[in-house]
């Protein structure tokens, strides 16, 4: 049967136009907030997830610095996901950003992607504000690792939490913990549903994510960068 779908969000930052045009229009940009790294090439969006790509997408409307959309068709079973932003400049520095997703999954079992989709969407668009109001003009290093299968969520949120020093963390709870070769995390949650947790410091966005395919996802965007930081924080996830 299938499910058409269509998400909405939308946010106001302290940014001018075309600092959110940056943000959302190219490859740099997108690698800041989005999943994984972004590059766009013309008409083609892609985005690589670990070491694998995401299919690709083309762009659809590109009204600059107003208006950006791209899709991707996944297959022949109609499976698509469609993108589509809106800039709108206010008086006094700001600027609306209007954000619609939307697309087709196939098949009678849609629900729990649908879900994860639900979630992970509103996390990235909650990070894409988070870089336009605490990060202006920067871009970030995108590191993506994964942890083993998990068969107990809430148990493996609630060791999560307590590494952070966290119990039931709220947007704009303080978080500060050691977390051995990774050195200190400082900072404050940003954003947290049921998938996911995300927390900004002076130079990071965390983000954890529970990952489609059962495994908890690190999906972090540094300002600065660290070596070999993939590796460290898929051990992290391992312990």
């Amino acid at each position: 049967m299938g499910k058409e779908f269509e998400m909405r969000l939308d946010g106001e930052a302290p940014a001018t136009p075309r600092q959110v045009w940056e943000a959302i229009a190219t490859g740099p940009g997108m690698s800041s907030w989005f999943v994984g790294r972004t590059e766009i090439d013309g008409d083609t969006v892609r985005t690589a997830f670990g070491d694998d790509w995401i299919a690709a997408g083309q762009v659809t409307a590109r009204d600059e610095p107003h208006r950006f959309a791209y899709r991707s068709d996944t297959g022949t079973d109609g499976r698509f996901i469609a993108y589509e932003y809106l800039i709108e400049g206010r008086d006094g520095a700001a600027t609306v950003l209007r954000s619609v997703t939307s697309g087709f999954l196939p098949g009678d079992d849609w629900s729990a992607e649908y879900e994860a989709m639900q979630y992970g969407t509103a996390l990235f668009f909650a990070t894409l504000l988070q870089c336009l109001r605490h990060f202006p003009g920067r871009t970030a290093t995108p590191v993506t690792a994964f942890g083993p299968p998990v068969t107990d969520w809430d148990a493996q949120w609630r060791r999560l939490h307590a590494a952070l020093g966290l119990s039931d963390p709220r947007p704009g709870d303080p978080v500060r913990a050691e977390l051995g070769g990774l050195g200190a995390v400082v900072g404050e949650v940003y954003f947290t549903n049921p998938h996911t947790l995300a927390i900004r410091t002076p130079d990071a966005l965390y983000r954890f994510i529970r990952g489609l395919h059962g495994a908890m996802v690190a999906g972090h965007e540094l300002f600065s960068p660290v070596p070999d930081a993939a590796g460290a924080w898929t051990a992290f996830l391992h312990r």
